[in-house]
């Protein structure tokens, strides 16, 4: 009795100096016992044991609390900011409980994984901020209906327009700011509750609720007034289908104001198609030069290009660690969210800050050897377009049944450098990097690049693909029945996860993760790691 006292109270002094174990014996840890039902809120952290608990409070918790607030002040000020929380929807129900979304991307991290990937979140909280301050600073519904220098100095432009076809305006003043990254794209990540009111918007004008619920929400936005008016230019593109058309002639309505359209081709491979894109690039140079004022520079171009690439080439160092080894310590959404969000937005001083903090983790990784996830069953590749609503699947998948996602296919579309010897080659370059656009590439940009999936399977030593089905991309479904015959054919673990992108109405979070526990317990036969996460209501969470 007194020896089982004694093991007991070591076993106590043990989980609370190293948290309990993640494992599916008696005595591990529980993470969905600490959820409150439906809202998908602990009742108390998670005691990771005391170094990474302190770590989560004072490293990421308070520094990130205390850096938004100097973000905020440094980027625009707090009355600006006031203001929009004031008129945007979007901003107070959003920005404001962000620290819920550090949490579940985050939840059962331990050591270097809880590190690395607290600062790529912090990369892309810093840049969120630097965005939407701009926008406010410049925002003519602010500040009386006038036009100040930022307004002057801001170029609006699609989210899926790549932000470095502007860095010849940059050291000249100017910052482009994506139209939907911020009030959409973002959102559906932090509070998914905050784009269904843009959905039901323009459906409620009329649109039928079948195409594709990114361009129903987009459109939502200024059917609601909830765009802030920031530039006296937009710049946008057809990307990555017939339905972002149709956005763009809708925010043409709204907007009122000189728009340019850069149009993105399906199909990229034919030489003359590359020729094509090039000249769109240059047509929209000289639109710029013509709106604005200020003539296009190439040594500022050459600049951020060559930032670019460095950061480029620190995410080949990053796939490399990941693909060869169990070293690599970036959890799959934290991964997959910067990577998207660092390509497409641009060069931007705190990626190379984040990436600098990253690469201290990741050498110490490799050289003693740490495994960042040692509960690793399966390692995963997420294939296709992901649901927004539920980006941190993989975190729970990881946590519930060892599934651990290393790399995803949003991550490897931009998978170039960007030569700058001379003009014509960073155009030429440019142009591939143009057409290589979000969902365009591995999406519907035909059926060679769709199947690109298996080499990235072999190259990442991945043994199961998380195969995305967005249920109102006609694109993809298109494919469905060829990736099945696919995967019978090579003896492929895959799951599916049918989803509406940022609709959590039409497939819960619940429901994703019930069939994947399905395809766990009748395909594979496995048991999970934390039975307390198979089943739980998060329907009102963020």
């Amino acid at each position: 009795m007194a020896k089982k006292n004694i093991n007991d109270i070591k076993k106590l002094a043990k989980d609370f100096w190293y948290g309990k174990p993640h494992t599916a014996e008696e005595g591990g840890r529980r993470l969905g016992e600490l959820q409150m039902d439906k809202t998908g809120l602990y009742y108390h952290r998670e005691w990771r044991g005391v170094k990474d608990t302190m770590y989560y409070f004072y490293m990421i918790w308070l520094y990130n609390y205390i850096h938004m607030v100097y973000d905020v002040v440094r980027y625009g000020g707090l009355v600006n900011f006031a203001k929009g929380v004031w008129r945007y929807r979007w901003v107070g129900q959003t920005y404001l409980p962000v620290l819920h979304w550090f949490d579940r991307g985050m939840a059962g991290l331990r050591g270097d994984a809880l590190k690395a990937s607290a600062w790529h979140y912090r990369g892309m909280v810093n840049s969120t901020i630097k965005q939407f301050q701009r926008m406010f600073v410049a925002d003519k519904r602010l500040h009386g209906g006038k036009e100040n220098d930022a307004y002057k100095h801001t170029i609006a432009h699609n989210e899926t327009v790549w932000g470095g076809v502007f860095y010849p305006w940059r050291d000249a003043g100017f910052e482009s700011v994506p139209l939907e990254m911020i009030p959409y794209f973002v959102t559906c990540h932090v509070n998914s509750h905050t784009v269904l009111n843009y959905i039901d918007a323009v459906q409620s004008i009329g649109l039928p609720g079948d195409p594709c619920p990114m361009c129903q929400a987009e459109s939502g936005l200024f059917v609601l007034d909830d765009m802030p008016d920031y530039s006296p230019l937009v710049i946008t593109s057809n990307e990555a289908c017939d339905a972002s058309v149709a956005t763009s002639i809708l925010q043409d309505w709204f907007l009122d104001k000189p728009l340019f359209a850069m149009p993105q081709p399906m199909q990229f491979d034919d030489p003359l198609v590359k020729k094509h894109c090039m000249k769109e690039i240059e047509e929209c140079w000289k639109f710029v030069e013509e709106q604005t004022g200020v003539p296009f520079s190439w040594d500022s171009l050459k600049k951020y290009l060559e930032r670019q690439n460095e950061l480029q080439e620190f995410e080949w160092e990053k796939w490399d660690v990941a693909a060869h080894t169990n070293y690599y310590p970036i959890n799959g959404v934290a991964q997959a969210l910067y990577r998207i969000y660092q390509s497409q937005y641009g060069d931007n001083e705190i990626w190379h800050f984040c990436d600098k903090k990253v690469r201290k983790i990741l050498e110490r990784c490799v050289s003693k050897k740490i495994n960042s996830f040692p509960q690793t069953r399966h390692r995963v590749i997420a294939w296709s377009c992901a649901p927004l609503y539920f980006s941190n699947w993989c975190t729970w998948a990881y946590n519930c049944w060892g599934l651990n996602v290393i790399i995803n296919m949003d991550s490897l579309m931009f998978d170039m450098t960007i030569r700058t010897d001379s003009y014509e080659n960073a155009l030429e370059d440019m142009a591939t990097y143009h057409m290589w656009a979000p969902m365009r590439r591995m999406a519907v940009g035909g059926m060679h690049h769709i199947f690109e999936l298996w080499e990235n399977m072999e190259k990442f030593n991945c043994d199961m693909v998380a195969m995305y089905d967005q249920l109102q991309c006609k694109g993809m479904q298109g494919v469905h029945g060829l990736f099945e015959d696919e995967f019978r054919k090579r003896n492929v673990n895959a799951f599916w996860i049918p989803h509406a992108l940022p609709d959590s109405r039409t497939v819960s979070r619940m429901e994703i993760r019930r069939m994947i526990n399905d395809y766990m317990t009748t395909v594979m036969h496995e048991e999970p790691l934390d039975p307390s996460l198979l089943d739980f209501d998060d329907s009102m969470t963020w």
